[in-house]
C-alpha cells in the first residue's frame, strides 16, 4: 500500500526531512521574492521623486507666489484654491473642500521695542507679537523688567516684585539635547502660558526669548493663550530675538533699574470660514479602510511657511502622485488632507476627526509631515507593540536610503484627534538640527529648502504608505504574514 509522506508540497521527496527542508527553502524564497518586489517598488518611488518630482515646484508656488498663510487671511484662501486645483490635475478619484471656521488674528503694523538704560540712552531690539496676543496701548508700554527662567520661577516671586513690570521669560532651549524637538518642548510653555501667569500677578506685559538654538536677530512668533482670563485683564506678549534676549539679560544684570519699551498693534477678529483640502484614491479591495497622509496648509506670517508646513503639504500631495506614477493602486482608500489652522487653534485637525466620526469612517493609518523639509531620517509611530513589530520589520528596506530610524513616540498634531479610532499614527522625522533656526520666524522661506532633501522625504512617506497598504497592520483585513 502506497502511503503519503508527511510533506507532499514537493512530489518525489524521498523522506520527510528533505521535504521539510525543501518547504522551508521554498517559503524563504517566497519571503525573499516579496522583499525583492518591495525593494523594486520603493526604488521606483524614489526614482520618480528624485527625477520627476513635483513637490519642489508646488512649494515654490506656495511660498513665492502666495506667501505666509496665516489662518483666516487672503493668502490662506489662495493656498486652498491653488492646492485644490493641483490635486484635481492629478486625476484623483475625488477632491473636495471641508469647511471649518478658523480664528482670524491680525498682526498689524510692525512691532517696535527698545531697552532704556537711562533717559535718552536706548538700544533697539527685534521683537514680534505672539500669535493671539492683544495690542499694547497706542503709545506703547514702558516699564521695569523682572527676568525669570520660566513660569515656575515666576510663581515663586512675591506679587510686589512683579506688579506693574514687564516679565522677561529667558529660559533657552537646552543645546545639550540632540533631539531639538525635546529642547523646544522643554521651554515652549513660557511662550504659551507665560502671559496668563504674569497677568495674574499684576504684570503689564510679557517678553519671551525666542525658541531658537541659534543666536541671531530674528524673533520667532508662536501661539499663546490667556486661559480663562477676561479680556480686561489680558496683557500684551511678544517674542524677542535670541541676540536681543542676551542683550536684555546682560543689561539687566548691570543695571536692574532699566526700562523696556514695546509697541504692537495686533488684534483678534471674528472667526472666518476656511477649508481643509482633501483628495483621495479609492481603495481597490478595502475601500472602507482609510489611510491619511497630510500636513497643515496654514503658516505664520513672518516668513512664507516653507518648512512649517508648506513642505509637509507638498510632500503629502506628492505621495499620491508617486503611487499613481509608479503604477501602484492602493488596496485601501488613500487620502491626502491639507489641514487648516494647526498653528493657532488646530481647528482643521479637530474638524476632520469629528466629520470622520460623524460619517462612521474607519481610519487605519495616518502619516503627517510637520517637522520641516530637511533630510529624512526615519519615522516615529504611535501604535501598539504588535503594530510596531510589523512596521520595524520593514526598516531594512529603508536602510539603502539612510532613512531607518524607526521609533515609538509621537506623530503629528493634526492627525492626533484621530487617535480614539485606534489606528496607527506616524510622523516623518527629518534631521532636526536646523529646524528651529527657521521655525515661526522671518527666515522660514523657500531659500532655506533643499530640493533633494524635500524629494527624499516625499519618497520615504510614499514608501511607508505603500508597505502599510500592501501588507496591512494588525486587526486590518488583508493582513499578509
Amino acid at each position: 500500500m502506497h502511503t503519503t509522506p508527511p510533506f507532499t508540497l514537493f512530489p518525489g521527496s524521498r523522506n520527510w526531512k528533505s521535504a521539510a527542508l525543501a518547504a522551508v527553502l521554498f517559503l524563504a524564497g517566497l519571503s525573499l521574492s516579496g522583499q525583492s518586489a518591495d525593494s523594486l517598488q520603493i526604488r521606483k518611488i524614489f526614482d520618480e521623486s528624485l527625477l520627476r518630482g513635483r513637490s519642489y515646484d508646488w512649494l515654490n508656488h506656495l511660498s513665492n507666489q502666495i506667501g505666509g498663510r496665516l489662518s483666516g487671511s487672503v493668502r490662506a484662501k489662495q493656498a486652498v484654491e491653488y492646492t485644490k486645483k493641483e490635486l484635481e490635475a492629478l486625476g484623483l478619484d475625488r477632491v473636495w473642500l471641508q469647511p471649518v471656521m478658523v480664528p482670524k488674528w491680525v498682526r498689524g503694523t510692525s512691532e517696535f521695542a527698545y531697552i532704556e538704560s537711562e533717559p535718552g540712552n536706548t538700544n533697539n531690539v527685534p521683537i514680534c507679537a505672539l500669535g493671539g496676543s492683544v495690542a499694547t496701548p497706542v503709545g506703547g508700554i514702558k516699564a521695569g523688567v523682572v527676568e525669570v527662567q520660566g513660569i515656575e520661577q515666576l510663581q515663586q516671586l512675591d506679587r510686589e516684585e512683579v506688579e506693574g513690570k514687564i516679565v522677561f521669560f529667558n529660559r533657552p532651549m537646552d543645546a545639550s539635547l540632540i533631539n531639538t524637538f525635546q529642547a523646544y518642548g522643554g521651554c515652549v510653555d513660557q511662550r504659551h502660558g507665560g502671559a496668563e501667569a504674569a497677568a495674574r500677578m499684576g504684570a503689564v506685559g510679557v517678553i519671551v526669548r525666542s525658541m531658537n538654538l541659534r543666536l541671531d536677530d530674528y524673533p520667532h512668533t508662536g501661539s499663546m493663550s490667556y486661559g480663562d482670563l477676561p479680556e480686561s485683564q489680558r496683557i500684551p506678549a511678544a517674542a524677542i530675538s535670541t541676540n536681543g534676549a542676551e542683550l536684555l539679560s546682560t543689561t539687566l544684570k548691570l543695571n536692574p533699574g532699566i526700562k523696556f519699551f514695546f509697541r504692537q498693534y495686533c488684534r483678534q477678529m471674528a472667526d472666518v470660514l476656511s477649508y481643509n483640502v482633501i483628495g483621495e484614491i479609492r481603495g481597490s479591495e478595502f475601500p472602507e479602510e482609510i489611510m491619511v497622509v497630510g500636513g497643515h496648509l496654514d503658516s505664520w506670517d513672518l516668513g512664507d511657511g516653507s518648512h512649517d508646513d508648506g513642505a509637509g503639504c507638498v510632500q503629502s500631495m506628492e505621495v499620491l502622485r508617486l503611487l499613481k506614477a509608479t503604477g501602484y493602486r492602493p488596496k485601501r482608500t488613500l487620502r491626502v488632507v491639507l489641514f487648516m489652522n494647526e498653528e493657532n487653534g488646530l481647528r482643521g485637525g479637530n474638524k476632520y476627526a469629528q466629520e470622520a466620526l460623524n460619517a462612521g469612517e474607519k481610519h487605519v493609518f495616518a502619516l503627517e509631515s510637520d517637522a520641516g523639509g530637511f533630510t529624512p531620517r526615519g519615522f516615529s509611530f504611535d501604535c501598539t507593540p504588535e503594530a510596531f513589530d510589523r512596521i520595524v520589520a520593514w526598516k531594512p528596506l529603508f536602510e539603502p536610503y539612510l532613512i531607518h530610524q524607526f521609533i515609538r513616540g509621537g506623530s503629528g498634531a493634526d492627525i492626533g484627534p484621530l487617535k480614539p479610532q485606534g489606528l496607527v499614527l506616524s510622523g516623518l522625522r527629518p534631521d532636526s538640527q536646523r529646524y528651529f533656526d527657521h521655525h515661526h520666524a522671518e527666515t522660514d522661506t523657500f531659500e532655506a529648502i533643499n530640493r533633494r532633501e524635500l524629494e527624499l522625504g516625499a519618497a520615504a512617506m510614499a514608501s511607508l504608505v505603500y508597505l502599510c497598504d500592501r501588507y496591512g497592520l494588525p486587526d486590518q483585513p488583508g493582513l499578509r504574514k
